[in-house]
């Protein structure tokens, strides 16, 4: 306390011109208009820069959850297209089941763990049991592609055993003649942009930039674009080719990502669970 008095004593004059300076400037813009307007004027404008300010603030903290409820909203859309787009080929009508809801649905997640740069990757989602989510769900991104499939699940998040992983494959076909291969990635190279499909029967001819989508009998829903070829001259030998494709899917950007959910999962497991093993 002694030592703020010394300060004060041997700096008072500077503190006495401070004081005497805001009164001159107080009385100034009190007794004249002019300065009066123009203190006014300048106030509020100080005043909306900082309160615009703070509102670029708020919004910026409060983008994720926008960006979540944006995701949530998407998955609900994508779920009614699905329902409007399932036509019958024959009688050109919808196709639902008996309580008239679609087979599939999204559920929106978004992603809090990804990496590209192993050889199997794994993403972590913040979605999980208490959601409805189970192992071995597929898995797309908001745009376009195949992300993967659920691996592990908690009850409050999931691991989804990515694309670029070399155990995961995923049943496609090429859209102009509807020939059938199997996925892979990290055959031939770890690069996240591209994988390999394998199995294509010779006799199809297939192009640079033909599309690659989900077939009838993957776990996805069909038609679901995946890549564009962009090397056919692999040679594997036999009766089969090999073709290179870039994915659709940037896994470098992934934020969110769409879980599906078959109706009918379980019923067709626990059908074809009943097959014997001999056939």
């Amino acid at each position: 306390m002694r030592n703020l008095w010394i300060f004060i004593s041997r700096y008072n004059a500077f503190f006495f011109f401070i004081i005497f300076f805001t009164i001159g400037i107080v009385l100034t813009v009190k007794n004249n208009a002019y300065q009066h307007s123009i203190a006014i004027n300048s106030t509020n404008q100080i005043v909306g820069d900082v309160y615009n300010n703070l509102n670029v603030v708020k919004k910026y903290i409060n983008l994720g959850v926008a960006n979540d409820s944006l995701a949530a909203e998407n998955a609900r859309l994508k779920t009614e297209i699905f329902a409007i787009k399932s036509v019958d080929t024959a009688r050109d009508i919808t196709v639902k089941d008996t309580s008239g809801t679609p087979n599939y649905t999204y559920l929106a997640a978004r992603v809090i763990k990804n990496s590209i740069t192993l050889r199997n990757n794994i993403i972590t989602i913040n979605k999980g049991r208490m959601d409805g989510i189970t192992s071995g769900m597929p898995v797309i991104s908001p745009v376009k592609g195949v992300v993967g499939y659920i691996r592990d699940v908690s009850e409050h998040l999931a691991t989804i055993e990515s694309l670029l992983h070399q155990k995961t494959y995923v049943s496609v076909s090429i859209k102009k003649n509807s020939a059938v291969g199997s996925l892979v990635w990290g055959e031939r190279n770890f690069d996240y942009r591209k994988a390999y499909i394998k199995d294509i029967p010779n006799h199809f001819k297939v192009n640079l930039r033909d599309t690659v989508v989900t077939s009838n009998y993957s776990k996805f829903p069909a038609g679901i674009p995946v890549g564009a070829v962009s090397n056919t001259g692999i040679a594997t030998g036999g009766n089969f080719m090999t073709l290179e494709i870039n994915l659709f899917n940037d896994f470098s950007t992934l934020q969110y990502v769409y879980v599906i959910k078959d109706k009918f999962a379980k019923e067709q497991q626990e059908l074809e669970a009943k097959i014997p093993d001999e056939q």
